[in-house]
């Protein structure tokens, strides 16, 4: 840490504490040149994990955006808010073990969809609908054929 007074880069820390929101830690330093005391804040900055969209369009990822689109797809099923909430778990680790800082949205709906599919079948199909966006009744029949004869 550079003295703004001399300008010397040796210090040592006098006394370290965490900020009162506890967002970044105080540390008061002396420097070892002009035995001047100074202040130094330092935080923790984080970058965000972004979701490449199939526009392209990039945005952070939203653990509670997710949550919010599984709670629709479950709607009236039975299916427990813990079971949700492992899903996003899932998902939010998986996004954090990524090497990049960018994930395709679709690799999110696919690990999603087939958490969902192994959960409970209609809430599979109400969130498939809504992320693969059908163009027809034809397309949404081959899913759901394709859903049945996984059972089989």
């Amino acid at each position: 840490m550079k003295c703004p007074f001399c300008g010397y880069l040796k210090d040592k820390v006098v006394d370290s504490r965490e900020s009162g929101a506890g967002d970044a830690i105080r540390r008061r330093r002396e420097c070892l040149e002009c035995g001047r005391r100074f202040t130094s804040y330092e935080r923790i900055d984080e970058i965000p994990y972004l979701v490449v969209k199939k526009d392209g369009r990039r945005e952070a990822f939203d653990r509670n955006k997710l949550m919010a689109g599984l709670h629709r797809a479950c709607e009236k099923r039975p299916v427990s808010a813990k079971a949700l909430g492992e899903i996003v778990d899932d998902v939010e680790r998986f996004i954090q073990d990524s090497p990049e800082r960018e994930v395709e949205a679709q690799k999110i709906g696919e690990l999603v969809m087939n958490r969902l599919r192994e959960l409970d079948k209609v809430a599979y199909v109400r969130f498939a609908s809504v992320y693969r966006e059908f163009e027809d009744v034809h397309e949404f029949i081959a899913e759901l054929r394709g859903l049945l004869e996984t059972r089989k």
